[in-house]
């Protein structure tokens, strides 16, 4: 009878130890299971953001040899290369045209796409089809349906009688042109996919009671719909931001930063530094002012977000 307290404690200890034991192997399983990624991430993410970020403080160019410069890269960017603020510039131009458009229209189209009519799978694929198209072959195509002489566009205005625009020969009319073709290529794209399960989730009990009280579909959507899409709205805000500050593919294929430097933007610069110039050293100390710079807008929006994302279930 005596024995019988002083076991259970025993008994106990060695439980908790079997417990733990089985924690620490399901842990063990776990990181085995996604160390095919986190190797894969080391090396091919952070080992070269870290390499390249040694980089950028060195005078790296390719047949003048190498020396440490510290943080002279960045100062030339910001006081001696004459591109570097006008290539920023074009940039955040082209981010304040196709990111509001953009995202305007994936919801205007996932919007529509979510009314329950015939064929309505039809018309997603058709949407969705562009998307899929290589960037580059999107924008070869468009570079000819723009074209300023011979572009099948035109021809239609000049059959209409009325007077077109020049398109990549035209200054003013360049980065339009570039987002109308990131814009046909990226509206029935996953941004859309996202609206449309966001709107998807939206409870259809909170229509039935908006109408009963008298909202018609504009103030449904208005005060139903958006309030519970701004988390989706918030999220593609962020990578649409990210990405537009990153154009390249679209500008180096169709206008190779023309006419003049219309379209030459801020992704183009660090690759003509990098693969044309060879200046590794500089085009990293580049690359990693616009990480810094993207940090900066997307802590802004996170910011920001707490005054418009409504997230249901959330108390005020």
């Amino acid at each position: 009878m005596s024995a019988e307290p002083t076991d259970v404690p025993a008994k106990r200890s060695r439980a908790s130890g079997r417990r733990l034991s089985m924690a620490r192997r399901e842990e063990l399983t776990g990181y085995l299971w996604i160390s095919p990624w986190l190797l894969g991430f080391v090396l091919f993410s952070i080992g070269p953001a870290l390499v390249s970020l040694f980089i950028s403080l060195l005078h790296l160019n390719l047949g003048s040899g190498t020396r440490f410069v510290g943080l002279d890269n960045y100062l030339e960017a910001f006081t001696q290369d004459p591109l570097f603020w006008s290539s920023l510039l074009r940039s955040g131009y082209y981010t304040l045209l196709v990111v509001p458009l953009g995202v305007t229209l994936s919801l205007l189209a996932a919007t529509l796409l979510n009314q329950r009519l015939r064929g309505t799978s039809v018309y997603r694929t058709m949407f969705f089809v562009p998307s899929l198209t290589p960037i580059v072959a999107t924008a070869a195509l468009w570079a000819w349906i723009l074209a300023a002489d011979i572009g099948p566009l035109n021809n239609v205005f000049a059959f209409l009688g009325l007077k077109s625009p020049r398109w990549f020969a035209q200054a003013e009319w360049a980065i339009p042109a570039i987002v109308i073709i990131v814009l046909w290529s990226a509206v029935g794209g996953s941004r859309m996919i996202t609206f449309l399960a966001g709107l998807q989730g939206v409870p259809q009990e909170l229509y039935e009671a908006a109408e009963i009280d008298g909202a018609g579909p504009v103030d449904r959507f208005r005060h139903v719909t958006l309030p519970l899409l701004t988390p989706v709205l918030f999220f593609n805000l962020v990578l649409g931001i990210i990405g537009s500050f990153q154009v390249f593919e679209v500008a180096y294929v169709a206008t190779q930063g023309g006419p003049g430097e219309a379209t030459y933007f801020y992704a183009l610069h660090v690759y003509n530094k990098a693969f044309r110039d060879f200046e590794l050293g500089y085009a990293s100390a580049l690359a990693w002012v616009l990480f810094v710079v993207l940090i900066l807008f997307t802590q802004l929006q996170f910011r920001s977000a707490a005054r418009w994302v409504y997230y249901e279930g959330e108390t005020t």
